[in-house]
């Protein structure tokens, strides 16, 4: 899911806005709901379960944006950032679920053909349509400081391609009477789906297992900081992505005899900055005279 940098952006800026994203979103999938329904057309409710699953998902990346704001504690020392790493790993596995089962029930569609009504699909799609660029609009200034609203952005986007989608087979369903274009539409929309999730769940699965930042190579940073007059070796180095807008460094440094441990720690911790933006990052001094014995260069 990109570098992490520092925006300094006011964190509740765009609350209203999202929360009116997620209420005409809701309201948008219990309308395309009926009109799947009344219609028969499964590509209308995979488009509405697809909708359902961004407005569920702006939900969570909301609470999570929320409870990410609140400061560390005796509890959580490194405090709430990474719920919002959480709330997409539950986003993506829901939608993992949503386009397996539209997938499986096109091809039962396919099989077995059901009668359509073309004209309800095209006016429940080109409603669909309108509320998707408007969630767009709403959420998009937003989205430039949230990886999780970012998501939630180009999700309303795709899925105004998908309405757009959903609103040619209706067309094709008044016009030759082609009822096998609907389930082959909602084989697209699944098709879209498990590929997005596919793509994106290992960005939030480096997150939570602790993986080197990306665009920063460990091999790198441990070089830069050998290369820091005063330093003789390093070893134990962590290098992590905290949380979405900060990268974390720890390491053990040994240092020549008589260097000021204050001067070179602060040297360091300048040198990383300002190479790679690590913005949290915590060193153990240690002499040649006490350092670890036959120590890992990476990890313990």
């Amino acid at each position: 899911m990109s570098h992490a940098h520092h925006h300094h952006v006011d964190p509740d800026a765009g609350d209203g806005k999202i929360a009116a994203a997620v209420a005409i979103n809701l309201g948008l999938t219990l309308a395309q709901i009926i009109g799947g329904l009344v219609s028969g057309s499964l590509s209308l409710i995979a488009d509405a379960l697809h909708n359902f699953s961004d407005a569920i998902s702006l939900i969570i990346a909301f609470g999570a944006r929320k409870i990410a704001r609140r400061p560390a504690n005796a509890d959580m020392t490194f405090g709430y950032g990474r719920i919002e790493a959480v709330a997409a790993l539950i986003n993506y596995t829901t939608l993992i679920v949503i386009g397996l089962y539209l997938a499986y029930e096109a091809v039962m569609r396919i099989a077995a053909p059901e009668p359509v009504t073309g004209w309800i699909i095209v006016a429940v799609a080109g409603f669909a349509l309108l509320v998707d660029l408007g969630t767009a609009a709403l959420t998009y200034r937003a989205s430039k400081s949230s990886v999780n609203i970012r998501a939630a952005f180009l999700h309303n986007m795709a899925d105004a391609l998908g309405s757009v989608a959903v609103m040619v087979a209706g067309t094709l369903v008044l016009l030759f009477g082609w009822t096998w274009v609907d389930p082959l539409v909602t084989l697209m929309i699944a098709s879209y789906i498990l590929w997005l999730s596919a793509t994106e769940l290992p960005k939030v699965a480096r997150i939570l297992m602790l993986a080197r930042p990306a665009g920063i190579e460990t091999e790198d940073v441990i070089a830069a900081m050998r290369a820091v007059p005063g330093v003789i070796d390093v070893h134990h180095v962590h290098l992590w992505i905290m949380q979405e807008h900060g990268n974390a460094l720890d390491a053990h440094i040994v240092a020549a005899a008589d260097t000021d441990a204050g001067a070179l720690r602060r040297a360091i911790k300048s040198h990383v900055l300002d190479a790679f933006d690590l913005h949290h990052t915590t060193l153990e001094l240690e002499t040649e005279t006490d350092r670890c014995i036959d120590p890992l260069i990476i990890g313990h």
